[in-house]
């Protein structure tokens, strides 16, 4: 697990001053109006004055941890709300560097089960020089535009926050060189095929982690269906009720053609029992028998459907011409180990984009 050192007294406020003035100096270039670097800083956190995007959306408030470490507070003008973004500095950030959004599963990381509590993938990536960009919100909203608010889950409007309103103010406010990559586990490894197709430019890498990329065929649609409704969401609040149009308009099995000339990495399991899946293992998503049989199972189980997805996608994307990397393992059931096991994996097919 990934414990976070605060450094104290003249180098953690060194950091927080170096921070503030590249948050202050760069967002200038998208008519962001920003804090000056003499904004006060006390305990090494610095608050901006309320930098603003054209659109409304706005960076409110800065937390620095420590000398790596950015707690913002990214006001969505789509969603009228703030969302917390967890960076990670580059190892080196002296110079304008890449930027990789890593997104959490069904729960949103607004509960226990997300990279940063799960697995090491941020102490892999302490030693890269790329922002690592974790949204902490969303849960069971399949990162997407709902049509309708929803009476459990508010209003989502992910996809326009993630693909329009974060990014600029990301550039801006890290100075980075506005490269980009994406990757998610689960709901999200269908959100950034989807999020990917819904914005061409915007990224050179993508990796999916147990993501079924279709949404729209009968199985696509159990899929969606059982996640949002496990977060107790109506399912016609997102894109209308299974066979509206919308369904096949934001399938990413559909649109897969829009995946051209990205770095795709897609992974999953088979179902079956693997090194991962023991009782008193470190990635058991709970600890506890029934939970560890649920993993089994259950996890088992949508591993499998997930399987078939992946192959649906490698299959549609050999009829386009499209190269991907597929990493299918012979067993694997829905669960930690195994995605930190395809993050690390994925890496080579990730840096590609980033750093090429």
């Amino acid at each position: 697990m990934i414990r976070r050192q605060t450094r104290r007294g003249g180098l953690r406020a060194a950091a927080a001053i170096a921070a503030t003035a590249v948050l202050a100096g760069v967002m200038t270039g998208l008519g962001v109006t920003t804090a000056s670097a003499a904004d006060p800083i006390i305990d090494g956190k610095s608050l901006l004055a309320n930098p603003t995007a054209p659109d409304g959306s706005k960076i409110t408030k800065a937390e620095y941890k420590d000398d790596r470490n950015i707690r913002l507070y990214v006001y969505s003008a789509a969603m009228d709300q703030k969302v917390i973004i967890d960076v990670q500095r580059p190892a080196d950030a002296s110079v304008p560097r890449p930027t990789l959004y890593l997104l959490n599963g069904a729960g949103g990381g607004q509960d226990d089960a997300s990279w940063q509590a799960k697995t090491d993938a941020l102490k892999f990536l302490s030693d890269k020089n790329v922002n690592v960009i974790q949204p902490i919100g969303g849960k069971w909203s399949y990162y997407t535009d709902w049509i309708k608010d929803d009476p459990t889950l508010g209003r989502n409007k992910w996809k326009t926050y993630l693909t329009e309103e974060l990014p600029p103010l990301i550039d801006a406010a890290l100075g980075t060189n506005k490269v980009n990559a994406i990757a998610g586990l689960s709901m999200a490894g269908t959100s950034v095929l989807a999020l990917a197709e819904a914005n061409p430019e915007l990224y050179r890498s993508v990796a999916s982690y147990s993501g079924c990329a279709q949404t729209s065929d009968p199985i696509g649609q159990a899929f969606v269906q059982m996640t949002v409704e496990r977060g107790h969401g109506t399912i016609d609040n997102m894109w209308g009720p299974p066979g509206d149009p919308l369904w096949a308009a934001n399938d990413p099995l559909v649109h897969a053609d829009k995946l051209r000339g990205v770095n795709l990495f897609v992974s999953s399991g088979s179902g079956l029992p693997g090194p991962h899946d023991t009782l008193d293992g470190p990635f058991q998503i709970k600890p506890g028998v029934p939970q560890w049989a649920d993993q089994l199972v259950v996890g088992g189980a949508i591993e499998a459907g997930i399987r078939m997805c992946s192959q649906n996608l490698q299959n549609r994307l050999n009829e386009l011409g499209i190269p991907a990397t597929f990493d299918f393992t012979r067993t694997g059931t829905h669960s930690w180990g195994y995605w930190q096991d395809a993050f690390i994996a994925s890496w080579p097919v990730l840096a590609r984009g980033l750093y090429s």
